[in-house]
Protein backbone atom coordinates (compact mmCIF):
# COMPACT_ATOMS: atom_id res chain seq x y z
CA UNK A 1 0.00 0.00 0.00
CA UNK A 2 1.13 3.76 -0.96
CA UNK A 3 1.14 6.01 1.51
CA UNK A 4 1.77 9.49 2.34
CA UNK A 5 4.84 10.48 4.13
CA UNK A 6 6.35 13.27 5.25
CA UNK A 7 9.92 13.78 6.49
CA UNK A 8 10.55 16.86 8.74
CA UNK A 9 14.37 17.61 8.76
CA UNK A 10 15.88 19.91 11.21
CA UNK A 11 16.36 24.20 11.19
CA UNK A 12 19.70 23.70 10.78
CA UNK A 13 20.57 22.67 6.93
CA UNK A 14 18.71 22.56 3.86
CA UNK A 15 17.52 19.24 1.87
CA UNK A 16 19.50 18.15 -0.30
CA UNK A 17 22.87 19.13 1.55
CA UNK A 18 23.79 21.53 -0.69
CA UNK A 19 25.96 22.95 2.22
CA UNK A 20 26.84 20.00 3.95
CA UNK A 21 25.36 18.11 6.96
CA UNK A 22 24.71 14.42 8.41
CA UNK A 23 21.09 14.09 8.69
CA UNK A 24 20.23 16.32 4.93
CA UNK A 25 22.84 13.64 3.66
CA UNK A 26 21.38 10.81 5.34
CA UNK A 27 17.96 12.13 4.07
CA UNK A 28 19.41 12.72 0.43
CA UNK A 29 20.51 9.81 0.48
CA UNK A 30 17.70 7.48 1.08
CA UNK A 31 14.77 9.59 -0.07
CA UNK A 32 15.17 8.74 -3.95
CA UNK A 33 14.51 4.85 -2.63
CA UNK A 34 11.72 5.61 -0.34
CA UNK A 35 9.84 7.30 -3.01
CA UNK A 36 9.56 4.25 -5.46
CA UNK A 37 7.47 2.87 -2.98
CA UNK A 38 5.96 5.31 -1.15
CA UNK A 39 4.07 9.27 -1.94
CA UNK A 40 7.61 11.48 -0.44
CA UNK A 41 7.36 15.01 0.91
CA UNK A 42 10.53 16.79 2.65
CA UNK A 43 10.12 19.42 4.46
CA UNK A 44 12.89 21.27 5.74
CA UNK A 45 14.49 25.20 5.92
CA UNK A 46 14.29 27.58 2.79
CA UNK A 47 18.01 28.31 1.44
CA UNK A 48 18.94 31.23 -1.18
CA UNK A 49 20.19 28.81 -3.31
CA UNK A 50 16.96 26.60 -3.50
CA UNK A 51 13.66 27.07 -4.45
CA UNK A 52 10.44 27.16 -1.70
CA UNK A 53 8.59 24.60 -3.34
CA UNK A 54 10.00 21.95 -6.09
CA UNK A 55 9.29 18.30 -7.32
CA UNK A 56 12.15 16.23 -8.28
CA UNK A 57 12.17 12.82 -9.12
CA UNK A 58 8.83 12.41 -7.76
CA UNK A 59 10.01 13.69 -4.23
CA UNK A 60 7.99 16.96 -3.66
CA UNK A 61 10.28 19.49 -1.57
CA UNK A 62 8.94 22.14 1.14
CA UNK A 63 11.08 24.91 2.37
CA UNK A 64 9.95 27.29 5.50
CA UNK A 65 12.14 29.76 7.19
CA UNK A 66 13.17 29.17 9.93
CA UNK A 67 17.03 28.85 10.06
CA UNK A 68 18.43 28.32 13.17
CA UNK A 69 15.22 29.79 15.20
CA UNK A 70 13.25 26.38 16.58
CA UNK A 71 10.29 28.59 17.50
CA UNK A 72 9.76 30.12 14.39
CA UNK A 73 10.34 26.26 12.32
CA UNK A 74 7.61 24.69 14.37
CA UNK A 75 5.67 27.52 13.99
CA UNK A 76 5.93 26.90 10.22
CA UNK A 77 5.47 23.11 10.59
CA UNK A 78 2.44 23.55 12.67
CA UNK A 79 0.92 25.84 9.43
CA UNK A 80 2.21 23.13 7.21
CA UNK A 81 0.45 20.41 8.45
CA UNK A 82 -2.55 22.07 9.46
CA UNK A 83 -2.77 22.20 5.88
CA UNK A 84 -1.62 18.93 4.44
CA UNK A 85 -2.22 15.29 5.69
CA UNK A 86 0.06 12.40 5.75
CA UNK A 87 0.17 8.75 6.83
CA UNK A 88 3.59 8.90 8.77
CA UNK A 89 6.00 11.83 9.87
CA UNK A 90 9.15 10.76 10.01
CA UNK A 91 11.03 13.44 12.12
CA UNK A 92 14.63 14.11 12.29
CA UNK A 93 16.31 14.49 15.59
CA UNK A 94 13.94 17.01 17.49
CA UNK A 95 12.09 15.60 20.33
CA UNK A 96 11.26 19.31 20.82
CA UNK A 97 9.19 19.76 17.83
CA UNK A 98 7.12 16.11 18.47
CA UNK A 99 4.68 17.69 20.77
CA UNK A 100 3.28 20.26 18.21
CA UNK A 101 3.33 17.84 15.63
CA UNK A 102 1.36 15.29 16.96
CA UNK A 103 -1.52 18.15 18.22
CA UNK A 104 -1.36 19.22 14.97
CA UNK A 105 -1.21 15.43 12.93
CA UNK A 106 -3.59 13.53 15.87
CA UNK A 107 -3.55 10.36 12.89
CA UNK A 108 -0.50 10.14 11.69
CA UNK A 109 2.42 7.84 12.69
CA UNK A 110 4.93 9.49 13.63
CA UNK A 111 8.87 8.34 13.83
CA UNK A 112 11.28 9.96 15.70
CA UNK A 113 15.20 9.73 14.18
CA UNK A 114 17.38 10.60 16.62
CA UNK A 115 20.97 11.16 15.45
CA UNK A 116 22.49 13.23 18.77
CA UNK A 117 21.92 12.78 22.42
CA UNK A 118 18.90 15.55 22.48
CA UNK A 119 17.14 13.59 25.77
CA UNK A 120 19.52 14.86 28.39
CA UNK A 121 17.84 17.20 30.63
CA UNK A 122 19.97 19.98 29.22
CA UNK A 123 18.43 19.56 26.16
CA UNK A 124 14.82 18.76 27.27
CA UNK A 125 13.05 18.79 30.54
CA UNK A 126 11.99 15.15 31.58
CA UNK A 127 8.36 15.38 31.26
CA UNK A 128 8.52 16.70 28.18
CA UNK A 129 10.84 13.65 27.18
CA UNK A 130 7.92 11.54 28.77
CA UNK A 131 5.35 12.76 26.71
CA UNK A 132 7.84 12.22 23.41
CA UNK A 133 8.62 8.76 24.02
CA UNK A 134 4.86 8.39 25.00
CA UNK A 135 3.34 9.72 21.73
CA UNK A 136 5.80 8.74 19.16
CA UNK A 137 5.38 5.18 17.22
CA UNK A 138 8.90 4.36 16.91
CA UNK A 139 12.76 6.44 17.51
CA UNK A 140 15.14 5.45 14.98
CA UNK A 141 18.48 5.69 16.34
CA UNK A 142 22.12 6.48 14.38
CA UNK A 143 23.46 4.08 17.08
CA UNK A 144 23.23 1.65 19.83
CA UNK A 145 25.12 4.01 21.64
CA UNK A 146 22.53 6.86 21.42
CA UNK A 147 19.49 4.27 22.35
CA UNK A 148 21.06 3.09 25.03
CA UNK A 149 21.42 6.82 26.23
CA UNK A 150 17.41 7.24 25.68
CA UNK A 151 15.91 4.15 27.68
CA UNK A 152 18.45 4.87 30.59
CA UNK A 153 16.50 8.12 30.71
CA UNK A 154 12.99 6.71 29.57
CA UNK A 155 13.10 3.20 30.16
CA UNK A 156 8.97 2.93 28.29
CA UNK A 157 11.09 3.35 24.75
CA UNK A 158 12.95 0.57 25.32
CA UNK A 159 10.28 -1.46 23.09
CA UNK A 160 10.59 1.83 20.94
CA UNK A 161 13.87 1.90 20.17
CA UNK A 162 15.83 0.40 16.72
CA UNK A 163 18.97 1.31 15.58
CA UNK A 164 19.62 1.98 11.69
CA UNK A 165 23.34 2.79 11.18
CA UNK A 166 23.94 5.39 8.45
CA UNK A 167 25.21 4.79 5.17
CA UNK A 168 27.15 6.15 2.11
CA UNK A 169 27.77 6.77 -1.68
CA UNK A 170 29.38 3.70 -2.77
CA UNK A 171 29.49 4.77 -6.27
CA UNK A 172 31.10 8.26 -5.53
CA UNK A 173 33.52 7.07 -2.48
CA UNK A 174 35.55 4.64 -4.43
CA UNK A 175 38.59 2.55 -2.57
CA UNK A 176 41.42 4.80 -2.96
CA UNK A 177 43.60 1.45 -4.29
CA UNK A 178 40.83 1.05 -7.32
CA UNK A 179 41.08 2.09 -11.12
CA UNK A 180 38.48 4.23 -10.59
CA UNK A 181 40.20 6.31 -7.89
CA UNK A 182 43.57 6.96 -9.71
CA UNK A 183 42.48 9.78 -11.77
CA UNK A 184 41.24 11.84 -8.76
CA UNK A 185 44.30 10.05 -6.61
CA UNK A 186 46.60 11.68 -8.61
CA UNK A 187 44.85 15.12 -9.43
CA UNK A 188 44.44 15.66 -5.89
CA UNK A 189 48.17 14.73 -4.49
CA UNK A 190 49.50 16.57 -7.52
CA UNK A 191 47.72 19.89 -6.89
CA UNK A 192 48.92 19.96 -2.95
CA UNK A 193 52.41 18.73 -3.68
CA UNK A 194 51.76 15.15 -2.14
CA UNK A 195 52.62 12.52 -4.35
CA UNK A 196 55.50 11.24 -2.18
CA UNK A 197 53.71 12.15 0.94
CA UNK A 198 51.67 9.42 3.26
CA UNK A 199 48.27 11.77 4.03
CA UNK A 200 46.59 11.52 6.95
CA UNK A 201 43.63 12.37 6.47
CA UNK A 202 41.25 14.77 9.27
CA UNK A 203 37.63 15.69 7.96
CA UNK A 204 34.52 17.13 10.17
CA UNK A 205 34.08 20.70 11.77
CA UNK A 206 36.61 22.48 13.46
CA UNK A 207 35.63 22.74 16.75
CA UNK A 208 37.18 21.66 20.87
CA UNK A 209 35.28 18.90 21.22
CA UNK A 210 36.01 17.49 17.50
CA UNK A 211 39.73 17.28 18.50
CA UNK A 212 41.40 18.39 15.43
CA UNK A 213 44.40 19.97 17.61
CA UNK A 214 45.16 16.61 19.35
CA UNK A 215 45.86 15.42 15.97
CA UNK A 216 48.24 18.39 15.17
CA UNK A 217 49.99 17.77 18.54
CA UNK A 218 50.29 14.15 17.45
CA UNK A 219 52.31 15.06 14.53
CA UNK A 220 55.14 16.55 16.36
CA UNK A 221 56.31 13.05 17.92
CA UNK A 222 55.28 11.21 14.44
CA UNK A 223 58.16 13.25 12.76
CA UNK A 224 61.11 11.59 14.53
CA UNK A 225 60.50 8.85 12.74
CA UNK A 226 57.78 9.39 10.09
CA UNK A 227 59.37 12.85 7.89
CA UNK A 228 57.15 11.83 4.63
CA UNK A 229 53.60 12.74 6.23
CA UNK A 230 51.28 15.09 5.97
CA UNK A 231 48.18 16.16 7.75
CA UNK A 232 45.47 17.71 6.01
CA UNK A 233 42.47 19.43 7.69
CA UNK A 234 39.46 19.13 5.66
CA UNK A 235 36.61 21.36 7.25
CA UNK A 236 35.44 24.45 8.92
CA UNK A 237 33.85 26.18 11.82
CA UNK A 238 29.70 25.43 10.42
CA UNK A 239 28.82 24.00 6.99
CA UNK A 240 29.47 26.35 4.19
CA UNK A 241 31.45 28.90 6.43
CA UNK A 242 34.85 29.60 6.52
CA UNK A 243 34.81 31.73 9.48
CA UNK A 244 38.66 32.50 11.62
CA UNK A 245 37.06 31.21 15.00
CA UNK A 246 39.42 31.22 18.09
CA UNK A 247 39.91 27.59 18.22
CA UNK A 248 41.01 27.46 14.16
CA UNK A 249 43.18 30.40 15.18
CA UNK A 250 44.64 28.31 17.89
CA UNK A 251 44.93 25.07 15.44
CA UNK A 252 46.57 27.10 12.93
CA UNK A 253 48.99 28.37 15.19
CA UNK A 254 49.67 24.85 16.24
CA UNK A 255 50.10 23.68 12.87
CA UNK A 256 52.22 26.81 11.93
CA UNK A 257 55.38 25.18 14.91
CA UNK A 258 54.70 21.52 13.47
CA UNK A 259 57.65 19.53 12.34
CA UNK A 260 55.14 18.05 9.30
CA UNK A 261 53.32 20.18 6.95
CA UNK A 262 49.83 20.57 7.98
CA UNK A 263 46.89 21.57 5.39
CA UNK A 264 44.05 23.07 6.04
CA UNK A 265 41.77 23.78 3.42
CA UNK A 266 38.60 25.31 5.00
CA UNK A 267 35.00 24.12 3.96
CA UNK A 268 34.92 21.49 1.43
CA UNK A 269 31.37 21.40 -0.30
CA UNK A 270 29.85 17.78 -0.39
CA UNK A 271 30.21 17.27 -4.04
CA UNK A 272 34.23 17.15 -3.87
CA UNK A 273 34.59 15.92 -0.12
CA UNK A 274 34.97 12.41 -1.18
CA UNK A 275 38.21 13.50 -3.66
CA UNK A 276 40.41 14.12 -0.09
CA UNK A 277 38.88 10.83 1.12
CA UNK A 278 40.68 8.86 -2.21
CA UNK A 279 44.11 11.28 -2.17
CA UNK A 280 44.52 9.91 1.69
CA UNK A 281 46.11 7.16 3.78
CA UNK A 282 44.92 6.83 6.63
CA UNK A 283 41.88 8.82 8.34
CA UNK A 284 41.61 9.82 12.00
CA UNK A 285 38.90 11.00 13.95
CA UNK A 286 39.68 13.03 17.12
CA UNK A 287 35.90 13.08 19.18
CA UNK A 288 36.95 14.29 22.47
CA UNK A 289 33.09 14.23 22.94
CA UNK A 290 30.66 11.24 23.07
CA UNK A 291 29.87 11.17 19.46
CA UNK A 292 26.45 9.84 18.50
CA UNK A 293 28.15 7.91 15.49
CA UNK A 294 30.09 10.32 13.06
CA UNK A 295 29.13 9.98 9.53
CA UNK A 296 32.96 10.55 7.84
CA UNK A 297 33.57 6.47 9.37
CA UNK A 298 31.45 5.68 6.57
CA UNK A 299 33.28 7.46 3.66
CA UNK A 300 36.50 6.90 5.20
CA UNK A 301 35.44 2.58 5.24
CA UNK A 302 33.97 3.32 1.47
CA UNK A 303 37.26 4.76 0.24
CA UNK A 304 39.18 1.66 1.52
CA UNK A 305 40.93 4.01 4.33
CA UNK A 306 42.21 2.21 7.69
CA UNK A 307 40.45 4.48 10.55
CA UNK A 308 41.76 5.27 13.71
CA UNK A 309 38.94 6.59 15.75
CA UNK A 310 38.28 7.50 19.65
CA UNK A 311 36.29 5.29 21.82
CA UNK A 312 33.59 7.98 22.51
CA UNK A 313 30.01 7.38 22.17
CA UNK A 314 29.04 5.34 19.25
CA UNK A 315 32.20 5.56 16.88
CA UNK A 316 33.77 2.50 17.40
CA UNK A 317 30.38 0.42 16.67
CA UNK A 318 31.86 0.29 12.77
CA UNK A 319 35.13 -0.77 13.71
CA UNK A 320 35.43 -4.34 13.20
CA UNK A 321 38.66 -5.52 11.36
CA UNK A 322 38.83 -1.88 9.80
CA UNK A 323 40.43 0.05 12.46
CA UNK A 324 42.07 1.04 15.73
CA UNK A 325 40.70 2.67 18.29
CA UNK A 326 42.16 5.11 20.84
CA UNK A 327 41.11 4.94 24.29
CA UNK A 328 42.67 8.08 25.73
CA UNK A 329 41.18 10.73 23.40
CA UNK A 330 43.28 13.96 25.38
CA UNK A 331 46.44 11.82 24.65
CA UNK A 332 48.38 12.86 21.44
CA UNK A 333 50.83 10.63 21.88
CA UNK A 334 48.36 7.52 21.80
CA UNK A 335 47.24 9.23 18.28
CA UNK A 336 51.60 9.07 17.09
CA UNK A 337 51.52 5.87 18.61
CA UNK A 338 48.54 4.29 16.42
CA UNK A 339 49.31 5.93 13.23
CA UNK A 340 53.12 4.71 13.63
CA UNK A 341 51.86 1.10 13.94
CA UNK A 342 49.79 1.08 10.67
CA UNK A 343 52.77 3.08 9.15
CA UNK A 344 55.52 1.16 9.73
CA UNK A 345 52.90 -2.25 8.63
CA UNK A 346 51.70 -1.45 5.34
CA UNK A 347 49.63 -4.82 4.98
CA UNK A 348 47.81 -4.13 7.98
CA UNK A 349 46.78 -0.63 6.64
CA UNK A 350 46.27 -2.37 3.15
CA UNK A 351 43.91 -4.96 4.96
CA UNK A 352 42.12 -2.67 7.14
CA UNK A 353 41.15 -0.21 4.19
CA UNK A 354 39.73 -3.45 2.41
CA UNK A 355 37.78 -4.66 5.08
CA UNK A 356 36.79 -1.41 5.51
CA UNK A 357 35.53 -1.20 1.59
CA UNK A 358 33.92 -4.77 2.63
CA UNK A 359 32.09 -3.88 5.47
CA UNK A 360 30.64 -0.64 4.03
CA UNK A 361 29.44 -2.75 0.98
CA UNK A 362 28.29 -5.03 2.80
CA UNK A 363 26.53 -3.38 5.70
CA UNK A 364 26.39 0.71 4.98
CA UNK A 365 24.72 1.10 1.76
CA UNK A 366 22.15 3.54 1.17
CA UNK A 367 20.03 0.57 -0.13
CA UNK A 368 20.38 -1.32 3.17
CA UNK A 369 19.44 1.88 5.31
CA UNK A 370 16.33 2.56 2.89
CA UNK A 371 15.02 -1.24 3.10
CA UNK A 372 15.82 -0.83 7.00
CA UNK A 373 13.20 2.49 6.66
CA UNK A 374 10.79 0.89 4.89
CA UNK A 375 10.57 -2.11 7.82
CA UNK A 376 10.34 0.56 10.22
CA UNK A 377 7.15 2.14 8.16
CA UNK A 378 5.64 -1.33 7.20
CA UNK A 379 4.81 -2.12 10.88
CA UNK A 380 2.36 0.10 11.40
Amino acid sequence: MTLKVLMISTEKLPVPPVRGGAIQTYIDGVAGMLSRIHKLTILGISDPGLPDHEQVKGIEYVRVPGQQNIDLYRKQIVSYLKQNSFDIIHLFNRPLLVRAVREAATRAKIVLSMHNDMFGPEKIHPDEGAYVVDHVDRIVTISSYIGRNIVSLFPAAERKVRPIYSGVDLSRFVPCYSKEAKNIRDHVRTKYQLTDKKIILYVGRLSPKKGAHVLVWAMRELAKKHKDCVLVLVGSNWYSQNLVSDYIAYVRALANRSPLPVISTGFVTPDEVHQWFIAADIFVCTSQWQEPLARVHYEAMAAGLPIITTRRGGNAEVIDGNGLIIDNAEDSSEFTQKISQLLENPRLMENMGRKGRQLAEEKYSWKRVADEILDVWARF
